[in-house]
């Protein structure tokens, strides 16, 4: 940690500013509260900085995300994470299933679903809460977005940090 205390903002942002999808407004943001003891008060900074942004920045961010199994717009983390639980070769009744989902999941909300696919095992787990999910409200729903965010977040860091 105490390296990248000393990073100026150049160097923090091109270790940290992909950590939010297309977002490095969020590292930056944590840039400025330094020193960190640890992972968790790095996560913890630039989640405040998530918490305190306006509402439109915090759907930007949400929206920054790509659909699952969509191919567009990836980066590379989450290109690794989608191929991890093999969205990257869906089957075609697989991937008609998950632009079904995807485009009734944004017709409704304005924004991708998002998921923490770190925390399941399987496709088939994500496509059951990804329907349990549509019968939610919008304002839930962008909640959920920005807790999966954290969840997705905090992965990425223990990957550039502890891996």
């Amino acid at each position: 940690m105490e390296h990248l205390n000393r990073l100026d903002l150049p160097a923090w942002l091109a270790r940290c500013g992909a950590v939010f999808e297309h977002s490095p407004w969020v590292a930056e943001a944590a840039w400025r509260e330094r020193p960190f003891r640890s992972l968790d008060q790095l996560h913890q900074a630039m989640m405040r900085a998530v918490g305190s942004a306006a509402a439109k920045e915090k759907l930007a961010l949400v929206r920054a995300h790509p659909e699952l199994a969509g191919g567009e717009n990836l980066t590379l983390d989450s290109s690794s994470e989608q191929a991890r639980l093999g969205f990257d070769r869906l089957s075609r009744q697989e991937l008609d299933a998950m632009n079904g989902l995807n485009r009734r999941y944004r017709e409704k909300f304005g924004f991708p679903c998002i998921v923490a696919l770190r925390l399941h095992a399987n496709r088939q787990s994500v496509m059951r809460e990804m329907e349990r999910r549509l019968g939610n409200n919008a304002d839930t729903e962008l909640a959920n977005a920005l807790e999966q965010i954290a969840h997705i977040t905090r992965g990425r860091l223990e990957k550039i940090f502890d891996g």
